[in-house]
């Protein structure tokens, strides 16, 4: 009897076990199929796109007088996701956790005048360039040291860690101090605690129109720098991409993209000539 009472406690362990494993392998299955379903399929199906931005880099992302969030990646941004046919949710970030975001799938794609570089495009699935910028080294009125990025070696700059602006100052032999906005980064320089700043053109020129004051001044260093939009590098995003691409190539050809970039930055840099 006693042998009996153990072998039928032993199958019901066993009957558990199995259960328990197939439950276990079932949800597995569920989420991985969830991880590599197409993601615009997935976009479509929850009828809006997650867009990645700071926010607070104008003429790119900024809040108006009114506080609403305009710029220019903003309505191409909008545009992108009309063509798709879903809504744009902007989720305002750090410039930091951007890419992080984008990388770990909890933003579909980044409109945030993202520099197009090869080691980046090894991480992440690039769009087509939208427009090509212009990079400038930002110094004091008053500096006479700093000419060109070779005069940067032993210098101080400051810009976002992670950012192209960045890594260019620091292969120049610059020692970089991070700075999470533009305005950090324009206070670091103007209370001489860095030396100098790399940044695109249209922001500094955009700066420096409402702030005619500041003691700034541009030199020009890099033209023609392409920026595109990122996604995760994976195969579920690669419908997206060509969906990106779809749509900033109808608004290349009936003229809204230059349209836009005119409104922001006053010049079209919509073509790699520029």
């Amino acid at each position: 009897m006693k042998k009996t009472f153990t072998r039928i406690i032993s199958a019901l362990l066993l009957t558990a076990m199995v259960l328990a494993l197939g439950a276990c392998a079932a949800k597995t299955e569920k989420v991985e199929e969830t991880g590599t379903k197409d993601l615009l399929d997935e976009i479509k199906e929850r009828g809006y796109i997650t867009i990645a931005t700071e926010g607070n880099w104008s003429p790119w992302t900024y809040h108006d007088a009114s506080d609403e969030l305009v710029g220019l990646d903003i309505e191409i941004g909008k545009a992108i996701a009309e063509y798709i046919g879903v809504d744009a949710k902007f989720e305002e970030t750090d410039w930091d956790s951007i890419l992080a975001g984008v990388d770990a799938g909890r933003f579909d794609i980044a409109c945030n005048g993202v520099g197009y570089t090869e080691t980046r495009a090894e991480k992440y699935n690039f769009s087509t360039p939208y427009v090509y910028t212009s990079k400038v080294l930002v110094v004091r009125k008053d500096e006479t040291e700093i000419a060109s990025l070779e005069d940067l070696k032993g210098k101080t700059t400051a810009n976002t860690a992670s950012s192209t602006y960045a890594a260019l100052a620091e292969s120049y032999g610059a020692t970089v101090t991070p700075a999470n906005t533009l305005l950090d980064t324009i206070q670091l320089l103007e209370q001489e605690r860095v030396d100098a700043t790399i940044n695109a053109k249209g922001s500094i020129e955009d700066y420096l129109k409402e702030h005619p004051d500041a003691n700034l001044r541009m030199i020009p260093i890099a033209q023609g720098d392409p920026v595109a939009y990122p996604m995760q590098k994976s195969e579920r995003t690669e419908t997206l991409v060509k969906a990106v691409n779809e749509a900033l190539e109808a608004m290349r050809k009936n003229g809204k993209l230059a349209e836009i970039c005119i409104k922001y930055f006053g010049e079209d840099m919509t073509q790699s000539g520029n």
